[in-house]
């Protein structure tokens, strides 16, 4: 009989869990719940991702299928239901997770500080700044209609040249413009960003420079 711990839960010690609770409770995202719990949620969503599970029903029959390993996983929960699992990806507050990442990421950037071959020597942070367009089925998410046809969001991301772990990362309709990326982020004194021509903005430009910190950025030939 097997005696050790099973590799997903190791993973699922990983992220702490008290750090998670802050979360969830900054949200209320345990009031009223009575068969899933936030971080059953979490774990059933790192499973399908994990064992490339392409549905939520998918994930519910092979998890159901498992019952018996279950607490040994990780989970409270002894069984689920589709419309248990849909439920709870509808209506639970979407800034638990995200604030959860940006907790995960914070460590993560601090363990990858000097994993690469980085090697200019420079006080400040080096970010680099870029985005890309990921295609969504149309039919299950009309509100991200992007043209031709087909949906799409796209992931604005800061990268820390450092470390090559993504600072901070915005998901927007794909239609959104790059340049609106900077209206939101908090620019460090001190660093240095590096961007595409699509960020060349005087005035969002000048705030960067406002805040002491540096760019770098491609011209554009209008400019000349």
């Amino acid at each position: 009989m097997f005696q050790g711990q099973y590799v997903f839960s190791q993973i699922a010690e990983l992220i702490p869990r008290h750090e998670f609770d802050k979360c969830v409770k900054r949200y209320n995202g345990n009031i009223r719940v009575r068969n899933l719990s936030c971080r059953d949620q979490l774990l059933a969503l790192m499973f399908g991702q994990l064992t490339n599970l392409r549905s939520l029903r998918g994930i519910v029959l092979c998890l159901n299928a498992h019952a018996n390993l279950l607490y040994h996983l990780g989970f409270k929960s002894k069984h689920f239901t589709l419309s248990t699992v849909s439920r709870a990806n509808e209506n639970r507050d979407w800034k638990i997770y995200h604030d959860l990442a940006q907790t995960l990421i914070t460590k993560a950037r601090k363990l990858y500080l000097n994993d690469n071959d980085f090697a200019i020597d420079i006080d400040g942070a080096v970010y680099a700044l870029d985005s890309t367009i990921i295609d969504l089925c149309l039919a299950t998410f009309r509100w991200a209609y992007f043209e031709l046809g087909k949906s799409a969001v796209k992931i604005h991301t800061q990268l820390d040249l450092r470390g090559n772990i993504p600072s901070f990362f915005l998901i927007t309709k794909a239609k959104t413009h790059d340049i609106n990326f900077l209206d939101i982020l908090e620019f460090e004194a001190g660093a240095i960003y590096i961007m595409d021509r699509g960020y060349f903005d005087f005035e969002r430009l000048f705030k960067i420079h406002s805040a002491k910190a540096y760019f770098v950025i491609r011209a554009k030939k209008s400019i000349s």
